[in-house]
């Protein structure tokens, strides 16, 4: 009885790496195409992190440092 057990215990080991296996290539497969909006979104997230550092050396400099 209990070489059945290890059996069916290998059994569904081995399909458990099956399935991760399959959903690690899925995850790893070929990505979505970028959009246009996205690249927008990006860009538009930059340039206000770079002002808004601008703006808050400009007033810690100005308020803090002096």
């Amino acid at each position: 009885m209990s070489t059945t057990n290890t059996i069916s215990s290998a059994e569904a080991t081995d399909e458990a790496r099956q399935r991760e296996l399959s959903s690690a290539e899925e995850l790893l497969g070929d990505p979505e195409p970028w959009e246009s909006w996205e690249t927008k979104l990006v860009g538009y997230s930059i340039g206000i992190a770079i002002v808004g550092l601008i703006v808050l050396g400009y007033l810690i400099n100005t308020y803090i440092l002096n």
